[in-house]
């Protein structure tokens, strides 16, 4: 039997089509994926990504601990509500996931894990937990939903739905986050525009989902949320990553922090492997869709699209590819879709970042 939000009731009074996604049933769209798109872009809209696993780590070495399992380095993490991206490894430099931590106190941060890997990572970090730091308590906050704000107009309608948000969260800059009451408001998104991700408690998720409909935001699914981040060149574990690639494969070099001596797991391994793939940009020349597992053909050797789709921002397809090392911008390479080989140019990411076209 497929696992449940908080908002399943408000999913099915809207009428969202609903799937099987990581094992929950979660709303893929309520009508129109391009619409919910587009609303985004333009207005505001909300997701329900309550599937996604907060997790708190509290004890007296959580900084010690943290330095050891991310890639990238909670010391930068120094004011109170502070966030910071980062991937998890395995010794062997793959990726375990890649998640959010935030800074709360000396004694207290919080983590939010993708809802594919919440299992596993939760395992993966108690074990490490009993390695590195065995005093320390790892409390999943499945007691918590969370809702996207996402949009040029989230902030306005989110004060709007939840007016004792604004003296505390107005001010906050991207990748911050505070507490109000029974709150915790986070300056954060995968779609590349403004936005917030709210946790509330189960209790009131309803509640705070009803509020922000009356303000005017429209909810969306997770289809729309999957073209928005691809759009924002933003990775997608499963598909651009996953353990059997390093961050350098990626395109997350910039969130391992290899300076100075500190020994995080993977960091010996990404000191020894050849880095001969690289994560890019591609905009297909000709009409078709770009899909994930589509064979790439470059002048340095073969490669894969790992995500891909039709951007409606664009109107056109795009995609992420991970190709050899050498291919450069500007370059033309060819897909195979469904048996022809088509070109694409070989473009920066993101696509697009608070509603405009950068290619």
């Amino acid at each position: 039997m497929l696992k449940q939000t908080p908002l399943n009731a408000k999913h099915h009074e809207a009428h969202a089509k609903l799937v099987d996604f990581s094992g929950w049933e979660m709303p893929i769209h309520y009508g129109s994926q391009v619409e919910e798109h587009h609303i985004v872009r333009r207005d505001a809209g909300m997701f329900d990504v309550s599937h996604m696993l907060p997790v708190d780590i509290k004890g007296v070495n959580a900084r010690g601990f943290l330095r050891k399992l991310f890639a990238n380095n909670v010391d930068k993490l120094q004011t109170t509500g502070r966030a910071l991206y980062t991937c998890m490894l395995h010794e062997g430099g793959g990726v375990v996931d890649d998640l959010i931590v935030y800074f709360m106190s000396e004694s207290w941060f919080r983590l939010v894990v993708n809802a594919g890997c919440a299992d596993k990572d939760l395992a993966w970090i108690e074990t490490q937990r009993d390695q590195y730091a065995p005093g320390l308590v790892i409390t999943p906050r499945r007691d918590l939903a969370m809702v996207a704000v996402q949009g040029p107009n989230a902030a306005s309608k989110l004060w709007q739905a939840m007016p004792g948000t604004r003296e505390l969260a107005e001010t906050m800059k991207p990748f911050r986050a505070v507490v109000v009451g029974e709150m915790f408001v986070a300056r954060t998104g995968y779609t590349g525009e403004d936005g917030f991700e709210i946790m509330v408690p189960n209790k009131a998720a309803p509640f705070f989902w009803q509020a922000l409909l009356e303000a005017g935001v429209k909810p969306c699914g997770l289809g729309a949320r999957d073209t928005l981040r691809l759009e924002a060149g933003m990775n997608l574990y499963g598909q651009d990553m996953d353990e059997g690639v390093t961050p350098f494969d990626s395109g997350l070099a910039w969130t391992v922090d290899m300076s100075g001596e500190r020994d995080f797991i993977g960091r010996h391994a990404l000191l020894n492997l050849p880095r001969n793939r690289q994560l890019v940009g591609l905009k297909l020349l000709e009409r078709g869709v770009l899909r994930s597992h589509q064979s790439v053909f470059t002048a340095f050797g073969e490669g894969e699209i790992t995500s891909g789709s039709f951007s409606p921002t664009l109107n056109g397809s795009i995609a992420l590819a991970r190709v050899p090392v050498g291919v450069a911008l500007g370059d033309t390479v060819e897909v195979d879709i469904r048996g022809k080989r088509m070109s694409a140019a070989v473009v920066k990411y993101p696509f697009v970042r608070n509603g405009k076209a950068l290619i």
